[in-house]
C-alpha cells in the first residue's frame, strides 16, 4: 500500500510540510503500512507548475499522486482555504484521478475560526477528483504543532482504521 503526502505550502521546509509527514508516519502503521510515505513537496515543483508544456518533474509527481492508495493532502489555510499553489497542482489531474486514493486532507492554520475550511474546502475538493475521503478532515493549529504528538495519535488511532477499511473496499470493488 502506498502512501503518498502532497504539500501545497509555497515555502519550502515549512511547517506544514513537518505535520503533513508526521500525520502520514502516524497514521502507516494503524493500516499496515510499514514504509515511508512519498513526498510531494510543491514548493520545490512551484516554478514549473505554469509553464506552458507539463516538466517531467511536474509529470511524475501527478503520476505518483494519482498512483497513490492513501493521499494526505496538506496545506496552510491562506484567506481561509487551501492554497492557490495547491489548486493549480490539482487542476492538473483528470477528473476521476484519484478514484483508486483514500484521501485524507489536513490544514494547518494560526487561528480556530478557521477549522471548517478543511471540510467546507479541502474535502469537496478530493472528492471532486474521485478521492474517497472516509474521515473528517484534520485541522491543525500552529499553536499545538510543538506538542504535536499529542494531536496525531489519537487522530491517527481514530482514522487508521477507518482508512483501512475504505481501502479495503476499493480494492474489493
Amino acid at each position: 500500500m502506498s502512501i503518498v503526502t502532497v504539500v501545497g505550502n509555497p515555502r519550502p521546509g515549512s511547517r506544514t510540510l513537518a505535520v503533513a509527514v508526521r500525520a502520514a508516519e502516524a497514521v502507516a502503521p494503524r493500516i499496515g503500512d510499514g514504509e515511508a510515505p512519498e513526498v510531494v513537496d510543491l514548493a520545490v515543483l512551484a516554478p514549473l507548475l505554469f509553464a506552458p508544456e507539463t516538466a517531467p518533474e511536474v509529470k511524475a509527481a501527478l503520476e505518483l499522486v494519482a498512483g497513490a492508495d492513501v493521499l494526505v493532502v496538506a496545506s496552510p489555510t491562506y484567506k481561509a482555504t487551501y492554497t492557490g499553489l495547491l489548486k493549480v497542482f490539482l487542476d492538473r489531474l483528470p477528473g476521476g484521478a484519484l478514484a483508486s486514493a483514500v484521501a485524507l486532507p489536513l490544514l494547518v492554520m494560526g487561528d480556530a475560526k478557521h477549522s471548517l475550511a478543511v471540510e467546507v474546502h479541502l474535502r469537496p475538493l478530493l472528492v471532486e477528483l474521485g478521492a474517497t475521503v472516509p474521515t473528517p478532515g484534520l485541522a491543525v493549529l500552529e499553536s499545538r504543532i510543538p506538542d504535536l504528538d499529542a494531536v496525531l495519535g489519537p487522530w491517527a488511532d481514530r482514522v487508521g482504521p477507518q482508512v483501512a477499511a475504505a481501502f479495503g473496499e476499493r480494492v474489493r470493488t
